[in-house]
């Protein structure tokens, strides 16, 4: 499957895959990407299948989404990245590098750890509130979004969902993301990483310190599968916490991919 990407900074600098999360975007991440670029990096940011400009499919799990990456480092001959990911991009992120230590440097994971979760109540909400948008009687993404508000009071959850909305035409607009593969496939995505299996290279987890995605008592198990991790936690951050701690975010990842000594105590 070839993916829809970004890309900013020098071809031939340090490269950085940005894998996004659930109903995300690579829009999501620009901000980020071309910041960190500016610091000597080529960075890449994907659509992962079925999100923004990626093919869809009916096939999606976490086996599918880790051969996505697979072949798209091979298919741009990225040697030796750092991958950065989100959710469900750090789920496919953590596999990948447990499959395949030898192709990555650092691994950066972003409040997700690898047991498995239960049905997550706020994922199906958001899909109801998207289908419940009826495009051919909305003008404008104001209407758009008063629909959605119904379903997600959350103004940060609704602005983050509004980033799948597209504009076909003048007064057309459609959902960039296949719902339906998703929804139809959704179990999968809370799946554990179960393996002996260890990658030993530098890795930081960053938990949301208001998120309950990584709790104390995963710890353990980070530590196992990851024996080169620190865990570091964003006081007052959710799970999008790349967002709601944007600087603390960029100042931590930055130190950590570059290896500035005591990055961790930025």
């Amino acid at each position: 499957m070839q993916l829809f990407f970004r890309q900013f900074g020098e071809t031939g600098k340090q490269p950085i895959v940005i894998l996004h999360g659930l109903f995300g975007i690579s829009d999501n991440w620009v901000s980020y990407a071309r910041r960190i670029a500016m610091e000597g990096f080529e960075v890449f940011v994907v659509d992962q299948r079925n999100h923004g400009q990626s093919p869809q499919s009916d096939k999606f799990n976490y086996l599918a989404l880790t051969d996505d990456l697979f072949d798209f480092i091979d298919d741009h001959e990225i040697e030796d990245p750092i991958i950065i990911g989100h959710s469900m991009g750090g789920k496919v992120a953590m596999r990948f590098a447990l499959e395949n230590p030898h192709l990555v440097k650092k691994l950066v994971v972003v409040d997700i750890t690898l047991k498995a979760y239960g049905p997550q109540e706020h994922h199906i909400k958001i899909i109801n509130a998207m289908k419940s948008v009826d495009f051919n009687i909305v003008n404008s993404r104001s209407e758009v979004e008063t629909r959605l508000e119904a379903h997600i009071p959350e103004m940060r959850i609704r602005q983050f969902v509004m980033k799948n909305l597209h504009r076909k035409g003048k007064d057309e607009f459609e959902w960039r993301i296949y719902l339906n593969g998703i929804e139809n496939n959704l179990d999968q995505m809370f799946d554990a990483i179960d393996t002996i299996t260890k990658f030993e290279k530098p890795t930081l987890f960053i938990k949301g310190g208001a998120s309950d995605y990584i709790l104390l008592e995963d710890f353990g198990q980070i530590r196992y599968n990851f024996s080169n991790a620190e865990i570091i936690t964003i006081e007052g951050a959710s799970h999008w916490v790349h967002v709601e701690a944007m600087e603390r975010f960029y100042q931590l990842t930055m130190g950590f991919v570059t290896g500035e000594p005591s990055w961790y105590k930025l």
